[in-house]
């Protein structure tokens, strides 16, 4: 959704410009240590089977193949490389991976940018207020497989549901949903007939096992959140290390980019810090301490029955020093 106030007062126009300038380059060396990682752990997983080393290796590649969503993230936006192709032919290649059709993610995102925390529009946002049982359930990786796996098949046999797929666009998410199905049956049927469990022990078990982790920054973005059209208010970054942003494509400074989604991966950091510069400290918080705070506050009582229009999770110290951008 449009937000309450004006990003005309956070950036010049000189500025916008600059920021939203793509580079093939930097594009280039993230995705290529970004792939490089997974290869490099791929190995030294093979390397370490009949050990007690491959929960390690198992571990570390499953987390690298689950944050490559952030890549895919950056991909739909077309924010990854300079190269429009570039960002079309990698981010259908990791939507495979992450049995996550691009077409469909990437309307589904959109929706969630342009309407972010409207229970009716976003498309980020279609379900039912949590629980704390449907939440660790969404938390731990059961329901959001089982969201991602039966949504694929669902729409490859033409039934769309979803309400941010308008009728033009439904063709073209059933023919990818049918083609990904596709592919992941002649990767099973060369899997049988070679006697290889290389899908299953270099991709789906270290992916599968390890979505726990990737749903800590999945999570923390908007859950606890207040549900008005300011993206200062909705929108929560995460307090973390260079490791971590890295890892998360830069994503931690997540109300950055929402702001504007323009930028790409590399200069939100810049970006932040002039957004703070004039609207004051963004909503922020660790993995961990969301978490916690949150968990006690589904313990007491569901989502539902917290204000729509009000923050609810906030770090132990308070929320944000917020001020008003000069005219």
């Amino acid at each position: 959704m449009d937000a309450s106030f004006s990003r005309r007062k956070l950036l010049t126009p000189a500025e916008l410009r600059s920021l939203t300038e793509r580079s093939d380059l930097h594009g280039a060396m993230q995705m290529a240590s970004h792939l490089g990682a997974i290869l490099l752990v791929g190995i030294l997983h093979a390397q370490a089977m009949g050990t007690a080393w491959v929960w390690v290796t198992g571990f570390a590649l499953g987390v690298l193949l689950n944050f490559l969503y952030a890549a895919q993230h950056e991909l739909s936006h077309a924010t990854v490389f300079k190269t429009r192709w570039l960002n079309e032919v990698f981010g259908r290649l990791i939507g495979f991976v992450q049995v996550f059709p691009r077409d469909f993610d990437q309307i589904m995102h959109f929706a969630h940018h342009q309407h972010t925390q409207d229970w009716e529009r976003d498309g980020e946002l279609v379900r039912e207020p949590y629980t704390l049982t449907t939440y660790l359930l969404w938390l731990f990786g059961i329901t959001y497989w089982r969201n991602r796996v039966f949504g694929v098949i669902r729409r490859a046999r033409g039934v769309i549901v979803e309400p941010f797929i308008r009728p033009e666009e439904e063709a073209k998410v059933i023919r990818e949903s049918r083609l990904h199905l596709a592919g992941y049956a002649v990767i099973a049927l060369v899997s049988v007939v070679t006697g290889s469990w290389a899908a299953l022990t270099f991709w789906l078990i270290p992916m599968v096992l390890t979505k726990p982790v990737h749903q800590l920054q999945n999570t923390i973005e908007h859950l606890g959140l207040s549900h008005e059209n300011d993206i200062l208010e909705n929108t929560r970054s995460t307090r973390t290390n260079a490791f971590f942003r890295w890892l998360c494509w830069q994503m931690p400074y997540h109300t950055a980019h929402h702001t504007f989604p323009a930028v790409p991966f590399w200069k939100l950091r810049a970006l932040n810090d002039k957004i703070e510069d004039k609207a004051g400290e963004v909503h922020r918080m660790g993995w961990i301490e969301f978490q916690v705070e949150v968990i006690k506050k589904l313990m007491a009582k569901d989502e539902s029955q917290y204000p729509m229009n009000e923050v609810w999770v906030v770090p132990a110290g308070g929320g944000r020093t917020r001020r008003v951008p000069a005219e």
